[in-house]
This record gives C-alpha cells, structure tokens and sequence, in this order.
C-alpha cells in the first residue's frame, strides 16, 4: 500500500520509517527540508509540497496528517481542498479535539473525500514497540487503512482498534491522555514522598527497579521513571514546568459535560498549570491572609 505522511516530525517519521520497514510505499512531506531528507535516507519517498505529494500518490489516494492540532489541521485541509479528488481518505492521527474532529468530517465529506481519526499513542518508542492506534471512523474507510494499521500496531491483532464512528478515536485518546496525567501525578507524588524521608535513604532508582516486576503499580510509565531516575536520580537541573498537549483539559470539560466527577486527572491538570508559574499569587496572598487573621510571620523575599 502507498500512502502520504504530512508532518514529519520526530513521532511521524519514526512512523514513515516504520511503514517504510513493513514494505509500504510512502511520500513524505514536512516544511522543512532536513526533515524530509532524513525519512527519504530510510527508505521514503520525499516531496518538495503538498501539491508535489498529491501528485505522486495514484488515486484513490491516502494523506495521513500528522501535525499540531489545532489551526495547522485546518489549514492543511485547505490546501488539499484544492488538491484532492472524490474518494481520496484522509486520516488525522494528531491529538485533535474530537469535537474539531466531528466538524472537519462534516466539511471534508461535503468535498467528496473520506475521513479517519487515529488517536496515536506511543511516543518516540513507536517505531520499535509499535503504536496504539484508537480508529474512528465508517467501517470500509477502517478497512482500507487495515494494511498501514496493522504495520504501525505492536501487532497486526493488538494494539489497535475501531473505536465507532468518526469522532471516536480522538475522544478515546483524549480519556487516555486524561488517565495518563493522574497517573504520572501519582507516581511524581509518591517518589517525592519517599525522597523527602530522608532518614531511611532510600534508592528511588532501585524502588522503581523493583516495582517494575511483579508490582501492582507495574507499567511502561514506570520503565520510563526508572530509566529517569537512572540518569539523573536527583534530577539536578530539571525545571519543575510540565507541559500539557491540552487533552487533559479536554476531558475535565467533556466529564464536566457529562456530570461525571473526575478529581483526580482535573487535580493532575492543575498541577502542571501550577508548575508554570514563575511568581506565584496565590501563595503569597495565602501567606498574607494567614498573617492578617493570625498574626502568623511572613517570610520576605531576600
């Protein structure tokens, strides 16, 4: 099968490179050249534009965008618009609003083309491990695309899945993002509790090492800690600034939506909000406040 990748990136082009590897045939395009080059030295086929890319893919043909959510989605698809023809499926696999999503199949339909949305996990270990793929989208759109899914999973049969309809994937990977926040919080809480005993000076390599196996808190996000605190078990130099894709926002929204309580991911969600912050107001104001009603000191900046 052949198919376009737009959006090269370090997770896309590990994802050409790996469909390169499965024996597909793929012309990919980023807007910076390097970046092309890189993915045609394994085996891609590269394009010069969007226009370039729709040219040398035979109808009916694949794009698979993976690039910012957001306006650069929006303006991708325009530029096909004019580029596409009747039959033509393009796949989202960014992390888009699901309900961004339901509006750009409405739009592309009335175009005449098809529509998938891949919410893709995996990171820069997908092109060794394989990605987990959560697909939405009509059943033979799913089917078309079974050949380039089955390459990117860990497996032909696992890793991967139609979720329903169009919509489905992002908002499956939106939750998925949200469980992830509450569960990277919770293992940054517990190894901050367990370093801050510091009578007992404890190991938090050796911990996460032995967790890994057989523990009921056993998981990949784990491995990743560990290997972390391998590197650098103090985290000497880190910036304590946690960014977020802005998935977990959106599913606060959706379980406020839905009268569903979700403490936990919004509580993970604030705290990387609070992580940003270079001159904390809220704090200081506490701080006041207390002193007022209580006569409690104040620490002054020095």
């Amino acid at each position: 099968m052949e198919l376009g990748m737009v959006g090269l990136g370090k997770m896309g082009g590990n994802m050409t490179i790996r469909l390169v590897r499965g024996g597909h045939r793929v012309v990919g395009y980023a807007r910076t050249k390097a970046v092309v080059d890189e993915v045609v030295a394994q085996g891609a086929a590269g394009a010069s534009s969007l226009a370039d890319l729709v040219r040398q893919l035979a109808p009916p043909r694949v794009i698979w965008l993976m690039i910012p959510s957001g306006a650069p989605v929006d303006q991708t698809l325009d530029q096909l618009h004019g580029l596409l023809a009747p039959g033509d499926l393009i796949v989202d696999g960014g992390n888009s609003y699901y309900r961004d999503t339901l509006r750009r199949a409405a739009l592309v339909s009335g175009w005449g083309f098809r529509y998938l949305d891949v919410g893709t996990s995996g990171g820069v270990w997908g092109l060794t491990e394989g990605y987990s793929m959560m697909v939405g989208g009509a059943d033979a759109d799913v089917e078309r695309l079974r050949p380039v899914l089955e390459t990117l999973a860990p497996g032909p049969n696992r890793g991967w899945g139609h979720m329903g309809a169009v919509g489905s994937g992002h908002f499956v990977k939106m939750v998925h993002n949200g469980i992830e926040y509450g569960m990277m919080q919770a293992y940054a809480e517990g190894f901050a509790v367990m370093q801050a005993k510091s009578d007992f000076q404890l190991d938090l390599h050796q911990i996460a090492e032995v967790w890994r196996y057989g523990s009921v808190v056993r998981s990949w996000l784990l491995e990743l800690t560990e290997d972390a605190l391998r590197e650098n078990p103090t985290l000497t130099g880190i910036e304590p600034w946690v960014a977020d894709s802005g998935e977990g926002r959106w599913t606060v929204q959706e379980a406020m939506d839905l009268n569903i309580p979700a403490p936990v991911i919004t509580l993970a969600l604030q705290a990387r909000l609070r992580s940003r912050e270079s001159d904390p107001f809220t704090e200081r104001l506490l701080a006041m406040m207390r002193n007022k009603f209580g006569g409690h000191e104040v620490k002054r900046e020095s």
